[in-house]
């Protein structure tokens, strides 16, 4: 919230709204005249979202951000947002609830999308990938350097009778990686990977980066939440890229600064009382003019 620098008459985009947590204290510190758009995927969030569609200032559109231009476009704010936060990754609800698949705590169907009405589930992508594939994904969203294992195993268990449950899945990685002291559970960097992979999240992430700079106001600020190391290098580098002076079509500078140069990280306090926010650290990028 100290980063947003909220004004109580401005204008704001919550890209990822996912249960209202970021949202409420928002519109708590807005005057009657301030505004708050919020945007999520998830048709879960949509739903939660109507409690707060009865204040005036708040709307809810379910789209990606990185598909949201028109959105912002026909609500008049396009070019004049005072702030933007993104907040990456999976939700606490999401990975709470067994049926949506993120997570291996409790069994579930291994679907893993952010949005049900469409795309392919998890269980669907595992079924066609090769195992280069998956070897692929897995080294790549997961960084997990037992993904040559953990493919082979996964394409020779599919062939005895199809992967469609979260405790499947994360029985066969188990399995195929070798004990280690870490304290993470063998599967955790597997789900990460299928989860990247199926919701094209890093994608999502670059392409929602650079749209979303454009609809900032003079001074108006863009904040990005990362969870791990393959978000935060995307928002690291596009923010540096973007500090660097540049003219737009009309030849008009645009120019933007760091406003943290290094990432800024919860407090001890903080990760204590809320341990899924113990990784998380946030990037802030300014338009000057």
């Amino acid at each position: 919230m100290a980063f947003l620098q909220l004004q109580p008459g401005g204008t704001y985009l919550d890209c990822t709204f996912g249960r209202g947590g970021h949202a409420r204290e928002i519109l708590r510190r807005l005057g009657p005249n301030g505004r708050l758009i919020a945007l999520d995927r998830d048709l879960d969030a949509a739903h939660a979202s109507a409690e707060l569609c009865l204040d005036p200032r708040f709307s809810f559109t379910q789209v990606q951000f990185s598909l949201s231009r028109s959105v912002l476009e026909a609500q008049g704010v396009w070019g004049h947002l005072d702030g933007v936060l993104l907040d990456f990754g999976v939700s606490s609800p999401q990975l709470n609830v067994s049926e949506r698949g993120f997570s291996f705590q409790n069994d579930g169907p291994l679907d893993m999308r952010m949005d049900q009405t469409t795309g392919q589930t998890a269980a669907q992508w595992l079924a066609l990938a090769t195992q280069a594939d998956i070897e692929r994904c897995l080294f790549t969203f997961g960084e997990e350097r037992h993904g040559r294992r953990i493919a082979r195993r996964i394409c020779a268990e599919r062939e005895r009778e199809p992967i469609q449950t979260t405790a499947q899945l994360a029985t066969i990685v188990a399995a195929a990686v070798p004990r280690s002291g870490e304290r993470i559970h063998p599967a955790t960097r597997s789900f990460q990977a299928l989860r990247i992979q199926v919701n094209d999240e890093l994608g999502e992430i670059e392409r929602g980066l650079s749209l979303l700079r454009g609809a900032l106001a003079p001074g108006g600020r863009l904040c990005a939440i990362s969870f791990h190391s393959l978000e935060d290098r995307i928002v690291k580098r596009y923010f540096r890229d973007s500090a660097r002076p540049a003219q737009d079509a009309f030849g008009v500078e645009r120019a933007f600064h760091l406003v943290t140069r290094k990432p800024t990280y919860p407090s001890p306090e903080e990760a204590r009382e809320n341990p899924r926010a113990r990784s998380a650290r946030l990037r802030v990028l300014e338009r000057a003019s």
